[in-house]
């Protein structure tokens, strides 16, 4: 099991890797009324991280809210 999780850790890095590298180029990104340069790459990780963010977020309320009250 120890293997196979080892494997797949070296996979995603190999493709983070890939995906970084093919995406050098500096891109125009507007919001509201800021307009940001930055590395396609790092655009794409600031939304991966976001998005991320506001998954545990959402997810901790909803599994709030689906909890049972706990007796006292």
């Amino acid at each position: 099991m120890g293997r196979i999780k080892a494997w797949g850790v070296v996979a995603a890095a190999v493709i983070l890797v890939v995906v970084v590298l093919q995406n050098t180029e500096t891109v125009a990104t507007r919001l509201l009324f800021v307009t940001v340069e930055m590395p396609r790459a790092a655009l794409l990780g600031v939304t991966l991280l976001v998005g991320l963010a506001l998954g545990v977020v959402w997810g901790s309320r909803l599994g709030a809210k689906n909890r049972p009250p706990e007796a006292s």
